[in-house]
């Protein structure tokens, strides 16, 4: 038994063909979905990158919790659990927050693992001289990442040499060497097309657009902070449409490979990704500083399993981020752990049978949004102050460094265990209201009915249909053992009287 999983960072469900795009070029895709079974109703959990990550090891939520950060030692490794059963696992990656203090322990999980340099701001290679041509976002001049950038693109102004195509190109090799061989799984991921929309000029030929401007970095704001961007909503459009195609032609390497071998007999594939990114809907840029629309949080979903032997079919049960940990253990015939709150999929693959009534998903501090398929509820802090908060954690790290001084004069002190922590009583640190996002409050809560309104230009106010949501809601944060201040901070504490 073998195992093969693609997950591309920040990839637009409304930007592929076989999702309904009649403009973006992804014949790949639509190959894909031919062999495999396409889900329409798939959500994210945890947002955004690393967040997202720690569930598709645990299989659990990390958003009610804690912020980003690396895999808590009481964590249950999906990897580290097949390869303690004997299941060799690979990762080739070119994200790389992998490297950085707030997420340096998730490829330690793996058999084995590959990194290949360069995206966004990866602090790679070290030369300060300032580069020959133009900046090519001169609104990220001033920050370091913005200039990393900016130096790594003089390495890599071929196409083999950039990122994308050498994460590729490692796991082909992989599955070359190995395709005879039983028990692995390999986990190619990308960070594309998670912007910069950096992409070979070959790319954005495909489109009959005005690609004079070369800005490619959008800023995650609303038209108003940079209105600028808003001038700039189609350019971003097709910028990202033509990095789209890019991660499409090296989807289709690995559709050939596994025709090349005929790897479907034996090999379960999956594609995925974390979240979808907002190119001007809702006259918002980027994901993680406004509600988390369909745009970001329903994402593209497609699972090829050769002992279920179902393709070409689409499937409409609500699915999550969560549930794929346990489908490919379930695959490896290796049991969930329970503290694992995702579901195997092979009941949904096989007979569009559901696994669940409802799903949650958000980012530390923000909303709290529940759906059940049909309706989606943001819940939101009900003051301004986004407190009482607390961070749950051993392990005090964000995106690239340890958490301040300042926070740790935080610590309340230690919180007794939860259900999933293994008895341990861990870190209480107090955020004083601060998060990664801290601005829920001004949309206030949100109602959609998205079956009608997929674009959720139109909030509804119904509160017999918001009370059914916010029942849900609760079951599924004390199914997941939220923290109690999480009940008041959404002032769902006068629901549970």
């Amino acid at each position: 038994m073998k195992a093969v999983m693609i997950m591309f960072d920040s990839l637009n469900l409304h930007m592929l063909e076989p999702y309904g795009c009649d403009w973006v070029k992804t014949p790949n895709f639509s190959r894909l979905a031919k062999k495999s079974v396409m889900f329409h109703k798939a959500f994210v959990g945890s947002m955004p990158c690393m967040p997202a990550r720690r569930e598709l090891h645990t299989g659990r939520y990390n958003f009610l919790h804690r912020s980003w950060g690396p895999l808590e030692p009481f964590d249950d490794s999906m990897p580290q659990i097949l390869k303690d059963n004997g299941v060799y696992t690979y990762l080739v990656t070119d994200h790389y927050h992998y490297w950085e203090e707030g997420g340096a322990n998730y490829h330690t999980k793996y058999s084995g693992f590959q990194f290949s340099r360069g995206q966004e701001g990866d602090l790679w290679i070290g030369d300060m001289h300032t580069p020959s041509f133009p900046n090519p976002n001169p609104n990220r001049s001033a920050t370091p990442y913005g200039h990393q950038d900016w130096v790594n693109r003089v390495y890599m102004q071929k196409e083999e040499l950039m990122p994308m195509p050498k994460t590729f190109s490692m796991g082909i090799d992989f599955i070359k060497r190995n395709q005879n061989k039983d028990n692995w799984f390999l986990q190619i991921e990308t960070f594309d097309p998670h912007e910069p929309y950096f992409s070979p000029d070959c790319f954005k030929k495909l489109y009959d657009f005005d690609f004079s401007s070369h800005r490619d970095w959008p800023d995650y704001a609303s038209g108003d902070e940079a209105p600028d961007q808003r001038e700039l909503t189609e350019h971003f459009k097709y910028m990202n449409a033509a990095l789209v195609s890019m991660c499409d032609k090296y989807l289709g390497k690995i559709l050939d490979i596994m025709d090349e071998y005929d790897l479907w007999k034996d090999t379960m594939l999956i594609v995925n990704t974390d979240h979808g990114f907002l190119l001007g809907e809702h006259d918002f840029w980027g994901k993680c500083r406004m509600p988390f629309y369909n745009e970001i949080a329903h994402t593209p979903l497609f699972i090829w399993n050769p002992e279920l032997n179902v393709a070409d079919e689409r499937r409409e049960s609500l699915v999550q981020t969560i549930d794929i940990p346990a489908t490919l253990l379930d695959y490896f015939n290796i049991s969930k752990p329970e503290d694992m709150l995702g579901f195997s999929l092979n009941k949904v693959i096989e007979n569009d049978l559901p696994v669940r009534d409802a799903g949650i998903f958000g980012i530390f501090g923000g909303h709290v949004n529940v759906t059940d398929g049909k309706y989606v509820y943001m819940r939101a802090p009900v003051n301004k102050n986004n407190a009482p908060l607390f961070q749950y954690t051993y392990m005090p790290a964000n995106m690239r460094s340890a958490f301040s001084l300042e926070s740790m004069h935080s610590l309340v002190g230690l919180a007794e265990p939860f259900s999933f922590t293994k008895g341990c009583r861990v870190m209480k640190i107090d955020t004083c209201g601060r998060s990664n996002w801290s601005g829920a409050h001004n949309f206030g809560h949100l109602l959609f009915d998205i079956e009608n309104d997929p674009n959720q230009l139109n909030p509804i106010n119904d509160p017999d249909i918001e009370m059914k949501m916010i029942a849900l809601l609760i079951k599924a944060m004390q199914n997941a053992d939220a923290p109690t201040e999480q009940f008041i901070r959404l002032g769902l504490d006068v629901f549970l009287k």
